[in-house]
């Protein structure tokens, strides 16, 4: 089962950074942002953080939150969010069930080799909690800026 657009998403509970567990249903009358990426540290990743760091401010006038999420460990992700200061949590999803519940692990080709990972994408989730819009196969560049003119379009519509 994964996410449809115009749909509920299933409620989750996942550790984040901040020794916290974050819920879907903790952001009920909010939007939320949630961006999958690869891993921590790796310059995509730190280029897209910091673009969505760079923007809280305008997320949050659009009554919008920002999760990041990808398959490292809550060590690595407090290493991570301090050295580029975050200011939204990271989830940890070793297992998986986040990015399979909104089907981001695909294969890749890395060096010529195959492997199964994460592919950047991301998902703006309504105040109700219905699936509003996705970005899939993202490039970083300019992604931060389309993603906070669709929460203020969604935030005006509301």
């Amino acid at each position: 089962m994964s996410v449809t657009i115009g749909h509920p998403v299933p409620e989750f509970t996942a550790a984040a950074t901040g020794d916290q567990q974050v819920s879907l249903s903790d952001y009920r009358g909010r939007q939320l942002v949630i961006y999958f990426y690869p891993k921590d540290s790796t310059p995509g990743c730190t280029t897209e953080g910091g673009d969505f760091r760079d923007r809280k401010a305008d997320f949050a006038d659009a009554n919008t939150v920002i999760l990041g999420v990808s398959r490292d460990g809550l060590r690595a992700h407090e290493n991570f969010k301090a050295k580029q200061g975050f200011n939204f949590e990271l989830i940890s999803d070793k297992d998986e069930a986040l990015c399979q519940l909104f089907d981001v692990i695909k294969l890749k080709k890395l060096y010529g080799k195959e492997h199964l990972g994460i592919e950047r994408s991301t998902f703006l989730i309504d105040r109700d909690g219905n699936l509003a819009r996705e970005w899939r196969k993202v490039k970083v560049k300019g992604h931060v800026e389309e993603v906070l003119e669709a929460a203020r379009e969604l935030n005006a519509a509301s």
